[in-house]
């Protein structure tokens, strides 16, 4: 089904089709979010009790989504928008301090969510597969939205972007935030979908669904690719 279509959420089962968000080179870049080691690495299975394997099997969805979509599909887009001229910025969190002091409430209670990942340590460094180019801006953040307590705005202002291509992890946490925050900022925001991943592949699609034409557009890479050629094609 065409993204125009596709994710409709309660709210715009009878909305006109959404116009395609302007995706001129110059003022549009791609943001990488949160693809880094930590969220990658597993225990060997065989030093796990009943318990914790079965916690390690639930999460195998998500690290096969990794392995063999996410980071391929983002890893084809960074070379496709380098090619284009299209500013690729990469965010990933990471405390400045040994303790963590420096981290958001939400990454200090107990849970999923508590991080403690030292910015010079392996567990937070961007996945080898994803590393930034030489002159790729990279921002460091402990809190979930790219925006909130970083200079990611401003950047982005001084630049001169206008649209803001989103991928990364986790499509219900991170992504989430960072869409909403952008939104609230009035830019046109795009996640694309085939180059994200939730903990479950359900929580994945029911956001994609929430945050849909209202928050950003979803859209698969090969949708977003087709509309930058029809969109140069029209401005040749």
């Amino acid at each position: 089904m065409d993204w125009r279509k596709a994710r409709r959420s309660f709210y715009y089962q009878d909305a006109p089709d959404p116009v395609a968000p302007p995706l001129n080179p110059a003022t549009t870049a791609l943001l990488v979010v949160d693809v880094q080691n930590h969220f990658l690495k597993r225990p060997d299975p065989a030093t796990l009790n009943e318990s914790e394997r079965e916690r390690y099997d639930a999460w195998e969805p998500f690290h096969e989504r990794m392995r063999q979509t996410v980071i391929p599909n983002i890893s084809s887009l960074l070379g496709e928008m380098r090619k284009r001229g299209v500013e690729c910025i990469h965010v990933r969190i990471a405390a400045l301090t040994r303790d963590g002091r420096d981290r958001s409430l939400s990454q200090k209670l107990p849970g999923f969510n508590n991080l403690l990942l030292p910015f010079d340590e392996h567990a937070s460094q961007i996945v080898a597969e994803l590393t930034p180019a030489e002159g790729e801006i990279v921002v460091t953040k402990t809190t979930e939205s790219c925006l909130t307590g970083t200079n990611l705005r401003l950047m982005l202002n001084n630049i001169g972007i206008r649209t803001v291509i989103c991928v990364g992890i986790l499509t219900d946490q991170c992504l989430s935030s960072t869409v909403r925050s952008l939104s609230d900022e009035s830019f046109h925001v795009i996640l694309v979908e085939d180059c994200a991943a939730a903990g479950s592949h359900d929580l994945h699609e029911r956001e994609l669904e929430i945050l849909n034409m209202i928050y950003c557009n979803v859209m698969s890479s090969a949708e977003l690719v087709f509309l930058m050629d029809e969109q140069a094609a029209i401005h040749a």
